[in-house]
């Protein structure tokens, strides 16, 4: 860890640019497993966090293993497990380190994902001669992402070529769709919001960008500037959710929003979406877990249980730093067909594991 003159200097700086994310000491890119854990490991229950630390958690499921990345801040790590309970002893790897020139720094919030065979691993970071965020991808063709060659394609060339971070991608029958945080003009203005693309390719984006989400109610704009971020597509039925995280990392306030449209509207159209106006998921300030948000969704190979995996605090007044967990819990579906995620789950309670394990 930083010393504390040296914290306080880099969150003023990354206050002014954008929101605050973890930072970690680089790895040497070997396989290992992480030093900590789940506090209690028994046959039938586990108990939060998965790891102890793990800010901006994704996962997938691929051929019979789930694969999960995180912000570490300075590389792209991926674990690879078939029972997400026990992702403390699942194989990882950093399957990538910016090079030494252009210099890079702030990488923040990683995301797999898999389109037409292949892999793209997303991520933001500042990469020089830009002093602000953009997002970009890299491309493996190998069957295992911890395996193969990770070959960059560059910046996500997105309209307006604005400050960007926390890209996530969907393929839907209508078309591959990209959706962001970002900012509205050049400087942030006191807001981040949510954008989105219909995209030509999984680096290109396809006509201009339209503003789907940006901070209106107040449980939205608690700390400066105003957030939405980290959103996050999930498909059920004929009804497409994509949940976000309001307000700034820095307070206990974050929480998740939602936004929501039928999967066959027109979903460059604003009007085919609806806002939620009430969180769906937090905020919470007990029992271990504040700050919550930032999260990803995985189903069990079975198909019968839907997750929600997301990062929190332990303790209050923690903020965008490394002690942001990743948590997991099981979520289900209300009686109009949309997601039900309950109450942050406290880290003394132990849950069940999913179905499989």
């Amino acid at each position: 860890m930083k010393n504390s003159s040296l914290v306080v200097g880099w969150l003023i700086l990354s206050l002014l640019v954008g929101p605050v994310a973890c930072r970690k000491t680089p790895s040497s890119g070997s396989v290992v497993g992480p030093a900590s854990g789940p506090i209690v490991d028994t046959a039938t229950r586990f108990q939060n966090p998965l790891l102890g630390s793990g800010p901006d958690p994704w996962v997938i499921y691929q051929d019979g293993f789930y694969y999960v990345t995180h912000t570490t801040g300075n590389n792209l790590r991926l674990y690879k497990t078939a029972k997400m309970s026990r992702l403390a002893t699942a194989q990882s790897k950093v399957v990538w380190s910016p090079p030494a020139s252009p210099a890079t720094r702030d990488i923040w919030a990683p995301e797999l994902h898999r389109v037409n065979g292949k892999w793209y691993l997303y991520y933001a970071a500042v990469v020089a001669p830009a002093s602000t965020h953009r997002m970009w991808v890299l491309e493996n063709e190998a069957a295992d992402p911890l395996t193969g060659t990770w070959i960059p394609k560059g910046q996500v060339q997105l309209a307006d070529d604005r400050w960007a971070i926390d890209g996530t991608l969907i393929q839907l029958q209508s078309g591959l769709y990209f959706a962001w945080s970002g900012w509205e003009n050049a400087s942030a203005n006191g807001k981040q919001n949510i954008y989105l693309s219909r995209m030509k390719d999984p680096w290109t984006a396809e006509g201009p960008r339209l503003r789907l989400s940006t901070p209106e109610y107040d449980w939205e704009k608690q700390g400066s500037p105003y957030v939405n971020e980290g959103p996050e597509f999930l498909l059920h039925d004929n009804r497409l959710f994509l949940v976000y995280s309001a307000s700034h990392c820095s307070t206990d306030a974050y929480a998740l929003g939602m936004l929501t449209a039928d999967v066959n509207a027109d979903l460059m159209n604003a009007a085919s979406w609806t806002k939620s106006a009430q969180p769906v998921f937090g905020p919470s300030a007990a029992n271990g877990t504040y700050g919550v948000g930032h999260n990803g969704f995985f189903t069990t190979p079975d198909g019968t249980e839907n997750w929600l995996i997301y990062h929190a605090n332990p303790q209050a007044g923690q903020g965008c730093g490394d002690r942001r967990s990743p948590r997991m819990q099981r979520f289900t579906w209300k009686a109009d067909g949309s997601p039900d995620f309950g109450k942050p789950a406290p880290l003394t309670e132990l849950l069940k594991r999913p179905s499989g394990e």
